[in-house]
């Protein structure tokens, strides 16, 4: 997922990663310095991490879990969410409605993302989705990208929030679509990029992903440094974002979320390697490692 441009509208990008003991969160949106670290993490890499199994309702990894990452593709989970929220008792959709919200989930489809952003408020969305539920850090695109949904802030802690609601709180009809999607997600997105990254190569299935990228051109390469620097919620919209979201295990057991920031001028595939290799030291209960 390329971050992609709505005219008047848009949003920031917020992700997740834990370390195995728990550490005392620092303020949100602050990135770690000096704070919790994991030698697991790759040297010049910022990650937040959260993995909680459900199965005894306890996180086994905790990093940085309210550093706000610009969510990228991430968000994608509220805008959906959002979309169904008003259409029970059976929440059904066109044909046509409903194929755009399964590309935006399964392919990372961001032209579904960018009309639903436009169409149901923008920045607007976020904040609604933030009072629904309970999100405690995530924020919209700063003001200077109103149509930049992928600028959204979010944060580990509040994606396993964002997880577990569409698990243990949400209408059938809302989990088995987005759920479904996310256990359906295909090899490449819409964009041509590989999301087989993250928990998606790290652990055989059953999984469920919603992964998400940002400051890669479509040949690989890394963007050229952005002057943009930080918002004032502190999430950096420069250096290139690799996140792995979603579930592991039967029963959707267990919740991962990675969110990683790399040093400038990262190529994709040295993102997606170092993103694989943290992820599969990661302790995932119920998960099973792939090979390799």
């Amino acid at each position: 997922m390329q971050i992609r441009f709505v005219p008047a509208l848009g949003v920031t990008a917020v992700v997740a990663l834990a370390a195995l003991t728990l550490c005392a969160a620092p303020p949100a949106g602050a990135e770690p310095q000096g704070g919790p670290q994991d030698a697991r993490v790759p040297a010049g890499v910022t990650a937040g991490l959260a993995v909680y199994d459900r199965q005894t309702g306890a996180f086994t990894e905790e990093l940085n879990t309210r550093t706000r990452f610009r969510s990228a593709s991430v968000v994608k989970l509220l805008i959906a969410l959002d979309h169904l929220w008003h259409r029970g008792p059976g929440y059904e959709l066109p044909a046509d409605d409903r194929e755009r919200l399964g590309l935006m989930l399964r392919s990372s489809d961001d032209d579904a993302a960018s009309h639903y952003w436009t169409h149901n408020g923008g920045s607007a969305i976020v904040e609604r989705m933030v009072a629904r539920l309970r999100l405690a850090d995530t924020v919209p695109p700063p003001s200077s990208h109103p149509g930049h949904w992928g600028y959204t802030g979010l944060t580990a802690a509040d994606t396993v929030r964002i997880y577990r609601y569409l698990l243990e709180e949400a209408p059938a009809p809302v989990r088995e679509v987005v759920m479904g999607e996310l256990h359906r997600a295909t090899r490449h997105g819409t964009d041509g990029f590989d999301q087989g990254f993250g928990t998606a190569a790290a652990f055989e299935r059953p999984w469920a992903v919603k992964q998400g990228w940002s400051g890669f051109r479509p040949d690989g390469s890394a963007e050229p440094p952005r002057p943009r620097g930080r918002t004032g919620g502190g999430v950096d919209l420069s250096r290139p974002a690799l996140h792995t979201t979603g579930t592991v295990g039967e029963g959707d057991r267990t919740i991962v979320a990675v969110l990683t920031l790399h040093p400038q001028g990262t190529p994709y595939r040295e993102a997606y390697s170092a993103l694989g290799r943290l992820t599969r030291a990661l302790d995932v209960p119920g998960a099973v490692r792939t090979r390799g």
